[in-house]
């Protein structure tokens, strides 16, 4: 069946340095899922967090399902997340002695199954924001400059 990208948090990779990846389910409402599979959902300024062992989707806004009823979901109710045990204690050891922060990078279907995918991260200061971009431009244009010498044969 494949992987089916939802939307990716690219504002997360500009924010922050990505030090691990880590796949995580969704624990989701019927509303939810098919307003995500029509893709309304916003990551911007979300985050995970753990609550007495337990993972949490904070901050993710699903838009209400148009089609839905009365009891349609809350868009941006807090989400537990599925994990093993173990994952879930070495990223929260990690979270609060090293001062990282757990950030949703993409929602996608995998086999049918809403998954996230949470990055452990460490925040960028302003220069290495700057870095990245000039970077990025650079990249670019070497693809660019690739791409007409190219042309060219």
């Amino acid at each position: 069946m494949g992987v089916k990208t939802v939307v990716e948090n690219r504002r997360a990779r500009h924010d922050y340095h990505v030090l691990e990846k880590h796949e995580a389910g969704i624990e989701l409402r019927g509303t939810e899922v098919k307003s995500l599979r029509a893709g309304h959902i916003v990551l911007k300024d979300s985050y995970a967090d753990v609550i007495n062992g337990e993972m949490f989707l904070v901050g993710v806004h699903i838009n209400p399902y148009e089609q839905g009823t009365a009891w349609n979901h809350e868009p941006e109710r807090r989400r537990k997340l599925l994990m093993h045990k173990r994952q879930i204690v070495k990223l929260a050891e990690q979270v609060d002695e090293k001062g990282y922060t757990l950030v949703p990078l993409s929602v996608y279907f995998k086999e049918g199954r809403a998954k996230v995918e949470i990055g452990l991260c460490k925040g960028k200061q302003t220069v290495d924001k700057r870095e990245s971009i000039r970077d990025r431009e650079v990249k670019r244009e070497i693809d660019r400059a690739m791409k007409s010498t190219k042309r060219g044969e």
